[in-house]
């Protein structure tokens, strides 16, 4: 097992390739270990030419802690469900029958969050550690995801605003990310999943102590402040987190899976022109642990 630096950033090492590895077989404590050691120091892991299966992608994803289930899976009907797991997360364009989603499907218009510069599951009270997603079909052209290292975006900033973020409380929710978008239709009985929740809106990394921005589209408001002044204050430090120099964008191949630390990163998905074309991408996500803000008492249970 190999791992290669693929990127940097100003502050060091971001994005790495792994070689040497099937993940399609059981792993041994070392290479689970050294896997997590490259995630600590890279926060984005390549490995490439990995066909997999979706229990294949589970029994990997469970090395890191357990798996998270995807919200539209959680607010879909299980008929509307291709994948028959809610611990897959359908990034796709296809419905359950395999059928091609028209341009103006429900799930189609969900789905184009991604485009948004965002953390996975931010939208919970404990958030999500990592994010594997493994490429099954990929469009001729387009569709990268892009990476941003949100370590190198804190470290760039001046002390004065280092001062001022220290102690902000920051409100997610999938609603906020979506309606920037004219999104809003979740379906009946799904109003408690798109309750904000808060967070700190810096975090130190628990094993190499690092301090990073935790940013997201999903974020609406942050404690204390007015609303129009939090939403402005997010917009300029999501427009300086994901400067060319903090940035990274994965082509995809088939077979391709990518693993990256939410705690420590940001990523988007990027557009695709040619609508007829199949994209097939299924993620797992492993479980946060602990809160990193107080919450409204009806949510310190989630």
């Amino acid at each position: 097992m190999e791992i290669t630096p693929l990127a940097r950033t100003p502050s060091g090492d971001f994005v790495a390739e792994v070689s040497g590895l099937a993940i399609n077989a059981p792993l041994s404590a070392d290479q689970v270990a050294a896997i997590e050691a490259g995630m600590d120091r890279y926060a984005v892991l390549v490995f490439r030419g990995q066909p997999l299966t979706d229990e294949q992608q589970r029994s990997f994803s469970r090395n890191f802690g357990d798996l998270e289930a995807a919200l539209i899976a959680q607010m879909s009907k299980p008929e509307e469900q291709r994948l028959g797991s809610v611990e897959m997360a359908d990034v796709s364009n296809l419905t359950a029958s395999g059928a091609l989603r028209g341009r103006d499907d429900n799930r189609r218009m969900y789905a184009l969050g991604n485009r948004l510069w965002h953390s996975d599951a931010s939208f919970r009270a404990t958030g999500a550690i990592y994010s594997l997603l493994s490429a099954r079909v990929v469009p001729g052209s387009g569709g990268d995801t892009e990476f941003a290292d949100m370590r190198a975006a804190y470290d760039a900033l001046d002390d004065r605003t280092k001062a001022e973020i220290e102690d902000l409380i920051a409100e997610h929710s999938i609603a906020f990310s979506r309606a920037q978008l004219g999104f809003a239709d979740y379906g009946p009985g799904n109003e408690d999943k798109i309750r904000p929740v808060r967070h700190r809106l810096v975090r130190t990394h628990p094993v190499t102590g690092r301090k990073s921005l935790y940013l997201s589209a999903h974020i609406g408001s942050i404690v204390g402040w007015p609303v129009p002044e939090a939403r402005a204050f997010i917009r300029d430090l999501t427009e300086h987190a994901t400067q060319p120099q903090f940035t990274h964008a994965h082509h995809w191949r088939v077979h391709d899976l990518v693993m990256w630390d939410n705690r420590t990163t940001m990523h988007r998905a990027r557009a695709y022109r040619d609508l007829e074309e199949v994209r097939d991408l299924r993620r797992t996500t492993i479980k946060g642990t602990g809160l990193t803000a107080e919450q409204i008492p009806a949510l310190a249970a989630e």
